[in-house]
């Protein structure tokens, strides 16, 4: 017979992380009506590298509304692509791997439409979105969990990374893809997609203020009291 050994102690840590996040900066939930499609959010993703969310949100919906359709999009000349991508940090970059990830739908399914993963488990259909060209595990789980899927898939942007780093809850040098696999045995299991998706919201709100990049301000961090980096900043 196997013992239950209850939960990680990681796992206590995030519930408090969640309530003190939420104490400081007050809840960030998405309403169902800025959920967007699926390909939407794909799309969002493929081409926002190192770009605002504002501005990758307008180049997104600039697209569809000056073509039309995602199979529209997906025959336009990159050059074209590229000019309608200036809001975007590398809009060359942006343009190509658009063209090439929404050619890949394409030459699979026939058309663009991401339908068919509402069938499959949520890891599955992660692994299958990854095969795409300039898909990687932010943009996968991103589709799962902030789309219409409203899957349970943690978000992790350089913010949350930098922060359960920095905390000690997963490796010092772990990538995105580390972070995930280390992260998602650990949520607390009442948490739901929505709850995933307003933690993720607000660790990019701490990151921002407290936990920057090059210096992080221990001083008055709401989470200081479970984060490794805290402790020894004290």
């Amino acid at each position: 017979m196997q013992l239950d050994l209850g939960d990680d102690p990681r796992t206590d840590i995030l519930r408090r992380l969640q309530a003190a996040l939420i104490d400081r900066f007050g809840r960030i939930i998405r309403p169902p009506e800025k959920r967007r499609d699926p390909v939407w959010v794909l799309v969002h993703g493929v081409i926002g590298a190192q770009t605002k969310t504002a501005a990758s949100n307008a180049s997104t919906d600039s697209l569809l509304a000056e073509y039309g359709l995602w199979e529209a999009i997906a025959v336009v000349p990159v050059e074209e692509l590229e000019a309608r991508l200036q809001r975007q940090t590398f809009p060359r970059v942006a343009a190509a791997r658009l063209n090439q990830c929404l050619s890949a739908i394409i030459a699979v399914r026939g058309s663009i439409d991401l339908r068919h993963l509402s069938n499959l488990p949520t890891e599955e259909a992660m692994t299958w979105l990854e095969t795409l060209p300039g898909v990687a595990r932010k943009n996968s789980a991103g589709v799962m969990n902030t789309s219409t899927f409203e899957r349970r898939a943690m978000v992790i942007d350089g913010h949350h990374r930098r922060i359960m780093q920095r905390m000690g809850i997963v490796p010092a040098k772990a990538d995105t893809a580390r972070t995930y696999d280390a992260l998602m045995p650990i949520v607390p299991a009442e948490w739901t997609a929505a709850d995933m998706d307003e933690h993720h919201l607000l660790l990019k709100k701490l990151g921002q203020a407290y936990c920057r990049p090059r210096k992080a301000i221990c001083e008055d961090c709401p989470t200081r009291q479970d984060c490794e980096t805290g402790r020894i900043a004290a």
